[in-house]
């Protein structure tokens, strides 16, 4: 699905203040990091942190704002970048989607 699909924002956030997090991919600075080169990585895959702020993007997606405390940067990051901590927050199976043997 693209993300012009998707609408997060017609429910609650997904992820909750202070919650512990793991990214799943590097964060690289879009421009929007500031004293900070286009491309540079700001956050590295397996990198852990806890949920800041919540903001919002285009009306459209929540844009959760991640401290890392190794690194004292705290970075902009959409639900699927990041994997939490605290919670399983694995997909849950669709009843009858499943096959049987």
């Amino acid at each position: 699905m693209a993300d012009g699909d998707i609408v997060e924002l017609s429910g609650p956030p997904f992820f909750e203040f202070g919650e512990k997090v793991r990214l799943k991919k590097h964060i690289r600075n879009d421009g929007t990091f500031p004293k900070r080169e286009v491309g540079d990585i700001l956050a590295r895959k397996g990198d852990e942190g806890y949920i800041r702020s919540i903001g919002t993007f285009l009306q459209q997606f929540y844009i959760y704002a991640v401290y890392i405390p190794e690194t004292g940067v705290t970075i902009g990051c959409k639900r699927r970048e990041l994997e939490s901590l605290d919670y399983d927050d694995s997909p849950e199976e669709v009843p009858g989607s499943g096959t049987n043997g």
